[in-house]
């Protein structure tokens, strides 16, 4: 299973944009938009997700290394918890028969789908989604970041910039 694997790539590099963001301190409370979660809870939906993907689909109950304090420093232990926590998981505990039912509460339902359709439909979507948004928050509140830092392979020339020539 890949899983484990996409997890921890991510969210190591969700480590390195909350590095480069840290010189911004109200990125930690920042939002897209005045009714979505901000940057910090953003981060931490992040790794829960990956959590919530990766216990039941091991047979493990579910944890969480969510905090109270709010900091890069408090974030960058959750993040650092959760690839440990997951990179300790026996690859063999995931094996199992794609049918099996995991169960979660996605907002104020209750789904229960085969692990094949948990991971893929539903886990990976979130994770992602919320890994996208605390890098938006993060990119549009100015810290210094690019598409290299979402996905560790892009490389583009210092000064390089979408925005097309004046005419």
């Amino acid at each position: 299973m890949l899983a484990p694997t996409i997890f921890n790539r991510y969210l190591g590099q969700l480590a390195a944009i909350i590095d480069k963001a840290k010189v911004k301190p109200e990125i930690l409370t920042a939002r897209l938009h005045a009714e979505m979660l901000p940057f910090a809870s953003q981060v931490r939906a992040t790794c829960n997700f990956a959590l919530r993907g990766c216990c039941p689909l091991a047979g493990l109950p579910p944890v969480s290394f969510d905090g109270a304090e709010v900091s890069f420093a408090a974030l960058a232990q959750q993040i650092d918890d959760t690839i440990a926590y997951i990179a300790a998981i026996p690859p063999q505990q995931f094996e199992g028969p794609a049918d099996r039912l995991c169960r979660d509460r996605a907002g104020f339902a209750d789904i229960a789908l085969p692990a094949d359709e948990y991971l893929n439909l539903y886990i990976l979507p979130n994770f992602y989604f919320h890994f996208s948004m605390a890098y938006a928050i993060a990119r549009s509140h100015g810290a210094d970041i690019g598409k290299q830092d979402f996905d560790g392979y892009h490389l583009y020339a210092p000064g390089f910039s979408f925005e097309r020539p004046a005419s």
